[in-house]
């Protein structure tokens, strides 16, 4: 049980490390969401993001080596990935980039949720 729940963390974290490749430049955020970014203040804002997707990636990683991270890890993890399909489905109209992203999000939330159902079965997966 403890196996499926790590594996849960895991596929959530690469998910959320992913963009972080976006922090090396305008060039890599335009690959990775298939939109120009043209204006400084996108890509300063654009590459912010992408830092903080590595920060919330590197946590929910971390939480599999330190297991009193794990609810909070999930719960973030959760928020995060929840909030962009919401926000998605309320804009409407995403490019094939955006829906590759929303993918994987959904992916992100299944093993946000394997893992945070499987602990709380099995409360001792936290400490």
């Amino acid at each position: 049980m403890q196996m499926m729940a790590i594996a849960g963390l895991l596929i959530a974290g690469v998910i959320h490390i992913l963009p972080l490749a976006g922090i090396l430049g305008a060039d890599r955020i335009e690959s990775l969401y298939g939109i120009p970014v043209a204006d400084p203040n996108i890509e300063i804002l654009m590459r912010h993001r992408a830092l903080l997707f590595g920060l919330l990636g590197g946590f929910i990683c971390a939480s599999i080596w330190i297991p009193a991270w794990r609810p909070l890890a999930i719960g973030a993890g959760l928020l995060s990935a929840i909030g962009f399909a919401v926000v998605c489905i309320s804009v409407g109209g995403w490019n094939a980039a955006l829906q590759r992203v929303l993918i994987a999000d959904v992916i992100a939330i299944a093993g946000l949720l394997a893992a945070g159902i499987l602990l709380m079965l099995k409360p001792g997966l936290t400490t």
